[in-house]
């Protein structure tokens, strides 16, 4: 399993809800996360601090979901900070690129 994803939480994920099902999961997020990215940064330039704290709480969810640790943990300050510096999207935009690139090896069982 890789580091930027929590083993026990992925296995435990598949073994509840199907590795087919699972894997469906992670193609979903793989495709709507860059969205939720592009709307944190769009509510940010807007000054929206409900847009931001709703795209930033979506994306630590998710990363909760499949054991994405820092990705969640990033999320998280997003969603509890407010709108701050664009650093911390960038940041969350790093470790979302590496948990996907994960996930999508899990989800290939490599």
């Amino acid at each position: 399993m890789s580091e930027v994803i929590d083993a026990a939480v992925f296995r435990d994920l598949q073994a509840t809800a199907g590795a087919d099902f699972v894997a469906e999961l992670v193609d979903t997020f793989v495709e709507e996360a860059p969205g939720l990215l592009a709307a944190l940064r769009e509510a940010r330039a807007a000054g929206d601090a409900d847009a931001h704290r709703r795209a930033a709480h979506s994306l630590k969810s998710n990363g909760l979901t499949f054991g994405a640790t820092a990705l969640a943990s990033s999320a998280r300050a997003l969603e509890l900070g407010g709108i701050g510096d664009a650093s911390a999207i960038d940041a969350l935009q790093r470790e979302f690129e590496a948990a996907a690139r994960s996930l999508k090896e899990l989800r290939h069982g490599a």
